[in-house]
């Protein structure tokens, strides 16, 4: 293999308005029913004042964009497979109602260990960064047919 399947600068772009439909299924399916995220009058008496979204919701957004940057790669020798998610913070809060849009941007490639690893930047509709992240992706070779 003399050329990888993606390269330095090769990325996606997501966006997303975060609905109270989300967050109340997601936290049916995950079982996480923190009043952060569900009881509307708790949070009211917070300093937030608001129902706020899961950080992992954020991070199955991160999963969607990264396979948005590497779709052109399904008729690939290899299989590309997520290792793993480094150095995710959750920075700001992410509201019901606020549309997040995440940036997926590939910024090294490893030819030996056959593996990419991508900066996630996640803001709102402010502008303002609310999460970040470092995803890495394994190449695996396809079995022979």
């Amino acid at each position: 293999m003399t050329e990888f399947y993606v390269k330095k600068g090769q990325g996606a772009t997501f966006s997303k308005t975060v609905s109270e439909s989300d967050v109340y299924l997601f936290a049916g399916i995950t079982g996480d029913f923190s009043p952060n995220h569900v009881n509307k009058a708790y949070m009211e008496k917070s300093s937030y004042g608001r129902l706020m979204a899961h950080g992992a919701l954020l991070v199955g957004f991160m999963s969607t964009v990264s396979t948005m940057a590497i779709a052109h790669t399904r008729d690939a020798e290899e299989t590309p497979v997520s290792v793993g998610y480094d150095k995710v913070r959750f920075l700001e809060p992410v509201f019901l109602g606020d549309t997040v849009t995440l940036q997926y941007t590939i910024n090294e490639i490893e030819l030996e260990r056959k593996r990419s690893y991508a900066d996630i930047e996640v803001t709102n509709q402010d502008g303002k960064l609310v999460a970040v992240g470092r995803h890495i992706l394994q190449w695996v070779p396809n079995s022979k047919k």
